[in-house]
């Protein structure tokens, strides 16, 4: 058993987590829900000692070995891999610590780790830099290293988040044999539709506080639960364009986005070669496909924010890339929210600071800004329900509240192409609805072109449809495969 009891918790932000009784019983299987910034980071860190208590009593977990899989791990890896790349000094392109090499610092059972390798469709980067990964299979190596750690309790922060919808499986199924083993563990989950069906117990955080806790059915049938779970769309307005955002001069008939023949390679593994991509204005594409198939490179090769796009026969906004444009003459126009933006996105800035630098495609604010486009940052802020946190450091905030600071910095303008790379990723049920809700009135008023990658169905919408899909991953020699729907 595990208690915590009258517990309270200082954070870093001045909130003090509360948590007036909990135990999980060693036949019970939990998971905590609640709100986008209600703390539930803050109670993960309860479990792995990242956060001391001040008051209360915590009762048999000092004694456990626990382990954690979310973001922050996700994060703390990446600036790892970061801190040890000499590119700079040894003038080559390093590729990081191996994947294989990661696994092994939890475990040196080689038959367990090509199990779950295996399971997770992950052979082939076994022996691949970790920073040559996409954002899902850095998740995927995160929630491996855990279940193969020698561990008495894990705690699975957000693990579905990031992965396509065979990994999401894959874990359920993971998850299914810990309980069937006796294994010990939790969930802290934004999303109802993720919840297993074997979970027996539910807490809800909201504001610092655990306000909520019993059986499953106890918990969802809560009004406090139902009303925060809701999504009030009466509520809804999209804020004005800023008057002074750039206008796109293109012919009716010229394409946003035209991709002949494209390729992407690096000098061990063909991403994708001949995808052919014509974009119009005033589309709507989902662009769909299991983690590590090239989406976001494929993305990331439209913003220009990958190297090769530059080789390829590209034209965007009616630039031909490599033709001696400014990166700015793109960035313009366009607007990108991704999980790797918000790794990047590491500037020292205040949240209002960051909305505002969306007007300037910049990390970080550099421009004298106008009142009005003051106004319209706060606009947003409104918007997304984060008005009273505009002069906290954007980095105070929870995982889910950044997100949706980054979504408005991706909209703010309104641009002529707008980039969505799993912009649901980290948000609880309510502010999924809101960025779904903003997602289609951008698509409603045909000024603004989207391209949306999800692996969630439900967050699918109608808008979207064309559809480029990657059928087949293949290897690395022969590439990801595209079809498109049109």
């Amino acid at each position: 058993m595990i208690q915590f009891l009258q517990l309270r918790a200082e954070l870093a932000n001045g909130q003090t987590l509360s948590i007036p009784d909990l135990k999980i019983n060693s036949q019970e299987y939990w998971a905590i829900l609640g709100t986008n910034g209600s703390g539930k980071s803050a109670l993960s860190a309860l479990f792995s000692g990242g956060l001391n208590p001040f008051d209360g009593r915590v009762t048999d977990l000092k004694s456990l070995k626990v382990k954690m899989v979310s973001f922050e791990e996700q994060q703390a890896l990446i600036d790892r891999e970061r801190e040890r790349d000499d590119s700079d000094i040894l003038d080559v392109i390093t590729e990081g610590t191996l994947v294989i090499e990661l696994l092994k610092e939890v475990s040196q059972d080689e038959r367990a780790i090509h199990q779950w390798v295996e399971r997770f469709g992950l052979a082939h980067v076994l022996r691949k830099g970790f920073r040559k990964l996409s954002t899902g299979e850095t998740r995927k190596v995160i929630l491996i290293r855990a279940l193969l750690a020698d561990a008495d309790f894990i705690v699975f922060d957000e693990p579905f988040d990031g992965l396509d919808f065979q990994s999401q499986q894959t874990l359920k199924e993971a998850l299914d044999d810990l309980k069937s083993k006796g294994r010990q563990f939790i969930l802290i989950l934004n999303r109802l539709d993720e919840v297993p069906n074997w979970v027996t117990h539910l807490g809800f955080l909201h504001q610092f506080q655990l306000l909520v806790q019993g059986t499953k059915p106890e918990v969802l049938n809560h009004s406090i639960v139902k009303t925060l779970l809701h999504f009030n769309e009466q509520n809804f307005v999209l804020p004005e364009k800023d008057p002074c955002s750039p206008k796109l001069q293109l012919n009716a008939d010229q394409p946003l986005v035209r991709l002949n023949d494209g390729k992407v390679a690096y000098s061990d593994r063909l991403i994708f070669k001949n995808l052919s991509w014509v974009i119009h204005q005033g589309e709507h594409w989902a662009v769909l496909g299991p983690n590590g198939c090239g989406k976001s490179t494929l993305l990331n090769l439209i913003s220009g924010d990958h190297p090769q796009c530059y080789a390829n026969d590209l034209t965007v906004f009616g630039i031909q890339r490599g033709s001696g444009e400014s990166i700015w003459d793109v960035k313009q126009h366009l607007g990108q929210i991704s999980a790797a933006l918000q790794w990047e996105y590491r500037a020292s800035t205040n949240v209002i600071s960051t909305v505002l630098s969306g007007l300037f495609d910049s990390i970080g604010l550099y421009n004298a800004v106008e009142d009005h486009q003051k106004k319209l940052a706060m606009d947003w802020l409104d918007q997304i329900h984060l008005r009273d946190k505009a002069n906290a450091s954007l980095h105070q905030l929870s995982y889910g509240e950044q997100r949706l600071v980054l979504i408005a910095r991706a909209m703010i303008k309104q641009p002529a192409l707008l980039i969505l790379d799993e912009p649901c990723q980290g948000l609880d049920e309510a502010n999924r609805y809101l960025v779904l809700g903003f997602i289609e009135k951008l698509a409603d008023q045909k000024q603004t072109t989207l391209l949306y990658v999800t692996h969630h169905a439900g967050d699918l919408l109608d808008c979207f449809d064309k559809k480029l899909e990657c059928v087949e991953v293949g290897d690395e020699s022969t590439g990801s495969v595209w079809k498109q729907n049109t």
